[in-house]
């Protein structure tokens, strides 16, 4: 994916600040943060949409998860509480395509999902 942002960040050709890195998924912050912690986490495993997880690539959510849980501890939000939010599709409000979580925190989140 030659045009994909994230898939740049991965080859290190877009800098990024890196929280987390394994040799399955990278966490860095969002350079636009919606909240006081806004992380995006991503599998350097190049999938353009959650649509296109299957039984082969479930690996990778599972990954996505327990770095979740991993960021949330290093950024200390994880007793207070965090959200995580996959968006999929253009009317789901995903915007890159390349699989990604967003972990937000750091104040109390609006209640609803819009």
């Amino acid at each position: 994916m030659d045009d994909c942002i994230f898939c740049k960040i991965i080859k290190g050709e877009i800098p990024c600040r890196k929280v987390y890195e394994d040799e399955s998924v990278l966490a860095f912050d969002d350079i636009h943060p919606m909240a006081p912690v806004h992380v995006v986490i991503i599998p350097k495993r190049h999938l353009a949409t959650l649509l296109d997880v299957g039984e082969d690539t479930l690996p990778v959510v599972d990954a996505m998860i327990r770095v979740a849980q991993e960021v949330a501890r290093r950024k200390g939000i994880d007793k207070r509480g965090f959200r995580t939010v996959i968006n999929c599709n253009e009317e789901g409000g995903q915007v890159i395509f390349h699989l990604h979580m967003h972990l937000l925190g750091g104040r109390k989140l609006a209640d609803g999902l819009g």
